[in-house]
């Protein structure tokens, strides 16, 4: 059989070679001048490949549409991925937070394996095609139109497999194109919207991530609150970081992914109702706090409070918590009263930056929305609309945390869609 499959990104890279280990000649088509142009950029360029936890628990952390993986996650699971790449000469290891990384901290060392296995299994790659439709015949994939070089071709193949991604990076190729073939055979497209995105800070709190841009915390606990009920919508642990216009890094993009699914999301952050709360002392309770801020006190009390923070905060933080604290910042530390000092310990449990939304599409590591999954067959990834036609990766209406989670999704997707 020919297979033709759409797109040069982990899932379509995956797709392809099942395929061909399945014994169809296949071609990967893709629009930029090289494959793999995303999966570079991933884990900030050195590739967070996947998560070292049970594959039985990855559906947990995908929020959505997780429960429509569970057959693909078990067909090809996080070990698999590692066996492959390892069989092949490159060495993983694993990182804070069950995140499996190759030993070179290079994407391109992953990319170029999956380049030496097409290359073994003599998939056809044609660079700079752009497909334009998916052509049907009697409600079958028969083949694909395409532009090579401003000139409309017609590919005709058994199976199609469309593995196009989302709308995230566009510089890499993800523009979206995937979602108008899908439609124009019949597919419904759920609302596109950013996921594992940076958020954008309100107000005075705006001001403050200004000041703090740059500034890496680790170790953090954080909170996103809904203010209008005091209900927590999600909560985390580990590393995020202040930039110009807000927050971002790891629990935050994580955190994002679950604030875009939370009701009347929009209404609430346009009326000032959620809240990111950080917790800078996770380990100490607020009574272990204040006395460790009683014995730095004690060591410096005849400074000026502004320098008696040093061991106890990063230098970028200390302006911001003062002013937060309304404690004259020139006021000797021995006078200090005990309420002032409940309030600091208050402050550095619970920092709070007001939060005003999202930041764009094009910023979101992964795409939420995509090809309705009531219309994709789980087992299989072919269409429900139209026979011999598959589908793989982020183009589908599925996006988890961050972690290696997305990764995941691409491969396993992939290799369903190449196998069948």
């Amino acid at each position: 059989m020919k297979v033709v499959v759409i797109g040069g990104g982990p899932a379509g890279i995956m797709a392809a070679l099942n395929a061909s280990k399945c014994g169809n000649e296949v071609i990967l088509l893709e629009k930029m001048n090289s494959i793999g142009k995303k999966l570079l950029i991933t884990g900030k360029g050195r590739c967070n490949i996947t998560s070292s936890i049970p594959i039985d628990e990855f559906i947990s952390n995908v929020p959505g549409n997780g429960m429509f993986l569970y057959s693909s996650f078990f067909k090809f699971t996080n070990k698999d991925i590692i066996n492959l790449l390892e069989s092949e000469g490159l060495k993983v290891k694993e990182e804070r937070g069950h995140r499996i990384f190759p030993v070179t901290d290079s994407a391109k060392s992953v990319l170029d394996v999956f380049l030496k296995l097409l290359k073994k299994q003599k998939v056809k790659i044609e660079l700079n095609t752009k497909v334009e439709k998916i052509i049907v015949n009697e409600g079958k994939a028969i083949g694909v139109q395409c532009l090579f070089c401003n000139n409309v071709k017609k590919i005709f193949a058994d199976k199609v497999i469309l593995a196009t991604g989302g709308k995230s990076y566009p510089l890499t190729g993800s523009t979206g194109d995937g979602y108008e073939i899908a439609k124009k055979v019949g597919h419904t497209i759920t609302k596109i919207k950013p996921s594992l995105v940076p958020l954008t800070a309100g107000k005075e709190s705006a001001k403050i991530c200004k000041k703090l841009q740059g500034l890496s915390l680790k170790n953090v606990a954080i909170q996103i609150k809904n203010k209008e009920n005091n209900k927590v919508i999600y909560e985390d642990f580990g590393e995020m970081l202040f930039t110009h216009w807000g927050v971002s890094g790891p629990i935050i993009l994580s955190a994002s992914s679950h604030l875009l699914r939370y009701k009347n999301v929009e209404t609430l952050l346009k009326n000032n109702q959620i809240y990111l709360t950080i917790d800078l002392k996770p380990a100490l309770s607020e009574k272990q706090l204040e006395e460790r801020i009683m014995r730095d006190f004690a060591k410096e009390q005849n400074k000026e409070f502004k320098n008696s923070l040093n061991s106890l905060l990063p230098q970028k933080m200390i302006e911001p918590v003062i002013e937060l604290s309304k404690i004259d910042k020139s006021k000797k530390v021995n006078s200090i009263t005990k309420e002032e000092r409940k309030n600091l310990v208050n402050i550095l449990k619970n920092f709070n930056v007001l939060l005003q939304g999202f930041r764009p599409i094009e910023e979101a590591i992964v795409t939420s929305g995509g090809i309705s999954v009531k219309e994709i067959n789980p087992k299989t990834m072919e269409s429900k609309i139209i026979k011999g036609l598959y589908f793989a990766g982020e183009i589908i209406d599925v996006d988890a945390y961050t972690g290696g989670f997305n990764l995941q999704i691409a491969y396993s997707t992939g290799y369903v869609a190449g196998q069948n």
